[in-house]
């Protein structure tokens, strides 16, 4: 062992710990430090150049791995859809459905067999592949581009999923909240703020489809970006060959109206009854591009109100109140218009809580500012996002259509890190002046009108919408309808009191759709003898099954038996009766009837059951017809009730249209048999 280097290497260290305690005795922990100079960045310039049909390409060359993509884009204007709504969604997969020269298949196993990727949107096309078969990859994307037939029967699949993805939608908080923002913020003649619907997507032909790839796949308003392992003079070369015979043409091009902030604060509430949490969202429009001169103080700005985990909503709503999982904010920016957003989702007793703490604190930037602990860290996070952002090739092949297309400085994105060092806090603050009215905030609600409407209203005029976001109609109930009248209105139109009592036992089997297998439902009811029993089964296998016995009931699930709790045993109670409106009141239930509800365009009244033990669940029962035709559960979701035929005198529905958080898409299960007034034994049961 050497001895000598071990003391001169304790020496050493004992004098660097002397001189580190020495400048830490000296440093001033009161004040942060003072930021050093942001560092230079080298940014590779993507190659670019011309074709003579308009077509822009960059090339950013990448040798580190042996693959090559392609990355199409079109510079086209937001477009206003209209009573065909929808359309462009159904653009790029059309295109993908098969070719003059190949049909969907003979594609798709093409692409598969080189491991390669094709897409399309109707403002994009990519390819990726290794580069040995980047030829092949090039020709598919090439016959695509020049040669969709869009098959008749692919745009029939298409709309069938687009209608089914629209229901589920409905009732999605999130995409409901989506809708709403959208809608109170540009309004339906905006191409921002239409929204499709079935009577839209049903509107939609192959025409329309073949009109829109005619009108706008045009190479004069097209971008290309290279990445990958080659060369500027390859890629010359490949380009011509595959795109230089795309023919150039006129593209329209449209204005809209700037959307105008409201003139004072608002609400907008979507009324959801079953949901257990409200989606907040506080919104304004705003005019922002890349490149603006608010555009980098923008990003810090929002990073310090709601940019991520440390940031004041965060903090605010999550951190000290706990009222949600997370909050947080944005400030877009688009070519046309963009929105200033916070937003998060509650628990609905604390709606108007959350609502006046994202107030005060959106008030509370604009009128006091950002620190400078605030804005050092603000900077340090974003300027660490956009060195990692580097890493990737295809960066600053963004970077070089952005240039192009918002026409920014050669420069812009090289310097880009000393712009944001540069910024101080009173740049930052006279951002938020700028761009912020905290009392022009429209706040959109998507939870449960009784609960949380009245509360609302001290933020603004509350006015109410429907699930599409559309103003609820003005519905208007009988003057002398009650709760109790709702019930008998409803037990007269199925049959009458005393038809209906005449059904003691009633045995139904149910089928539904389940991604592509059959899940069986099945209900034995035992009126007489106060027993009832429910099976879910898949392919002969009892998936959960609930029993309810001398009033003490249980429920399996994948055979694991649970006694229930009070609260699940008021509920089975209630389902153990075919008819429970029949028993309302014998049981000690009380009624409220909460006025007139759209529900799904049928005005309904909406009646709220809660038994002795404080247990509730919401009917909905149709104002034309008294037919029930929505049942609500917090927990479970929602049950829609359709197709009523008569069955012993009695009209029973025979299409439930069931709406749950625990299932990805609505589930529509049919009644196959129904048995009424046949012996139940504890084999139904159980």
């Amino acid at each position: 062992m050497n001895y000598e280097l071990m003391k001169k290497l304790s020496i050493s260290f004992v004098l660097l710990l002397f001189v580190t305690f020495g400048l830490m005795a000296q440093v001033d922990r009161s004040k942060l430090p003072v930021s050093g100079p942001a560092p230079e960045i080298k940014i590779k310039d993507a190659e670019t150049f011309t074709l003579a049909n308009g077509l822009k390409v960059f090339v950013v060359n990448n040798t580190k791995l042996p693959r090559v993509s392609f990355t199409l884009v079109l510079e086209r204007d937001p477009i206003l859809e209209g009573d065909k709504a929808g359309t462009s969604g159904f653009v790029g997969e059309m295109m993908m459905g098969g070719t003059a020269n190949r049909t969907k298949d003979q594609l798709d196993q093409e692409i598969d067999f080189i491991g390669a990727s094709l897409s399309a949107s109707s403002t994009s096309m990519f390819a990726s592949s290794l580069k040995k078969h980047q030829g092949k990859i090039l020709e598919l994307m090439a016959d695509v581009l020049y040669n969709p037939i869009f098959p008749q029967d692919e745009l029939d699949k298409l709309k069938k999923q687009a209608l089914t993805g629209l229901a589920q939608s409905k009732d999605n908080p999130n995409a409901i909240s989506d809708r709403l923002s959208r809608a109170v913020l540009y309004g339906p003649k905006h191409p921002y703020g239409e929204s499709q619907s079935e009577a839209t997507i049903n509107n939609i032909t192959v025409d329309d489809v073949k009109k829109y790839y005619q009108t706008y796949f045009k190479p004069n308003i097209a971008y290309l970006a290279i990445v990958g392992d080659m060369s500027k003079e390859e890629a010359e070369k490949v380009v011509n060959q595959y795109f230089g015979k795309w023919q150039k043409g006129e593209v329209p091009r449209f204005t809209y109206p700037m959307p105008e902030r409201a003139s004072k604060r608002a609400v907008a509430l979507v009324d959801r009854s079953s949901s257990v949490q409200s989606v907040i969202n506080l919104t304004q429009p705003v005019q922002m591009k890349i490149g603006d001169a608010d555009y980098i103080s923008s990003r810090l700005l929002n990073q310090i109100l709601g940019g991520g985990s440390a940031s004041r909503l965060f903090m605010n709503l999550r951190e000290d109140k706990g009222y949600t999982y997370g909050a947080y904010s944005s400030i877009g920016a688009d070519k046309l218009v963009a929105s200033i957003s916070a937003s998060a989702s509650v628990r609905t007793e604390v709606t108007d809580s959350a609502v006046y703490e994202f107030i005060y604190e959106i008030k509370n930037l604009v009128d006091n500012g950002v620190t400078e602990e605030e804005l050092a860290k603000a900077k340090a996070e974003l300027a660490g996002s956009f060195g990692r952002s580097l890493e990737q090739p295809a960066t600053v092949a963004n970077f070089a259509l952005n240039i192009d297309r918002y026409k920014l400085p050669k420069d812009y994105y090289a310097t880009y890190l000393q712009k944001l060092n540069a910024l101080t806090v009173e740049d930052i603050n006279a951002t938020a002046k700028r761009l912020i009215e905290p009392d022009k905030f429209i706040i959109t609600t998507v939870g449960n009108g009784s609960e949380i409407k009245e509360k609302l209203a001290q933020f603004g005029e509350v006015i109410e919408y429907d699930n599409m976001g559309v103003p609820a109609k003005k519905l208007e109930a009988d003057a002398d309808m009650t709760a109790e009248k709702v019930i008998e209105n409803y037990l007269n139109a199925i049959g009458g009191k005393e038809k209906v009592s005449q059904i003691k036992t009633a045995k139904i089997s149910m089928d539904a759709a389940v991604m592509g297998r059959t899940l069986n439902l099945g209900f034995v009811y035992d009126l007489e003898n106060k027993r009832y029993g429910q099976k879910q089964s898949m392919g002969g296998m009892v998936l959960v099954k609930t029993t309810l016995e001398e009033e003490k009931g249980s429920m399996t699930i994948q055979g694991q038996a649970t006694e229930m709790n009070e609260a699940q045993l008021d509920e089975a109670i209630l389902n153990s009766f075919l008819f429970p409106e029949e028993v309302y009141q014998s049981m000690g239930y009380s009624l409220t009837l909460e006025g007139l509800k759209d529900v799904d365009g049928t005005p309904a009244y909406k009646v709220i059951i809660s038994s002795p033990s404080g247990a509730k669940l919401t009917n909905y029962y149709a104002q034309d017809s008294g037919l029930k035709i929505k049942y609500e559960n917090p927990a479970s979701g929602d049950t829609y009730y359709s197709d009523y035929q008569e069955k012993e005198g009695v009209l029973l529905p025979m299409t439930w249209t069931i709406k749950s958080p625990m299932i990805p898409v609505p589930l529509e299960a049919k009644v196959t048999s129904m048995e009424i007034n046949v012996p139940v034994t504890n084999e139904d049961i159980n």
